[in-house]
């Protein structure tokens, strides 16, 4: 499902698999492989095509478009693992407007991303269960249930869960990032 989509993106930016390629810092076999949905990318991977594609992360997932009420059922939602397993994350709105609304799992021990990074828009966490470090710009914010964080997303961040329990949290990007 992602590959294809991934090629019209690139196509009709008139990018060929060796532009697309270098502007995401891989392989040109690996963006080939991922388009004829021979290899499955990782999260990193998925974040670098989008930002070299200029479209947020879930645009790479097809959608349907034109609805005004855009109505997103459980059993229908987007759904995204990291290559290691250490968090998952469900998109919850349609993917189509300036908001994008993530829930999002983390497992014990587990990041969301190996080193901070950086996206132009700002994000608001908020914590379901268990207990969330919030790292931005070098400093850790420990969030419980119920606690939450604003900030620019162009400061560089990442979720840590640093307990022996699975975090869950909702996460809230406008613009929807990269």
């Amino acid at each position: 499902m992602i590959g294809p989509r991934i090629r019209d993106l690139r196509t009709a930016r008139a990018m060929t698999v060796t532009e697309l390629a270098r502007a995401a810092g891989v392989s040109v076999g690996l963006i080939s492989q991922v388009e004829r949905g021979i290899s499955d990318p990782s999260l990193e991977t998925l974040r670098r095509i989008a930002m070299a594609l200029e479209t947020p992360l879930f645009g790479l997932f097809a959608e349907a478009d034109g609805e005004r009420v855009a109505v997103v059922r459980k059993d229908a939602r987007m759904f995204v693992r990291s290559p290691h397993g250490g968090i998952t994350y469900q998109r919850l709105s349609a993917g189509t407007g300036k908001i994008e609304v993530l829930e999002g799992q983390l497992e014990p021990g587990a990041a969301s991303s190996e080193e901070p990074w950086s996206h132009p828009s700002e994000e608001c966490v908020v914590v379901l269960t268990g207990r969330l470090v919030a790292e931005v710009d070098g400093a850790r914010h420990e969030l419980r249930a119920g606690d939450s964080a604003t900030f620019d997303s162009r400061s560089p961040h990442r979720y840590l869960n640093e307990t022996a329990k699975p975090v869950r949290f909702l996460l809230s990007i406008t613009p929807p990032s990269y």
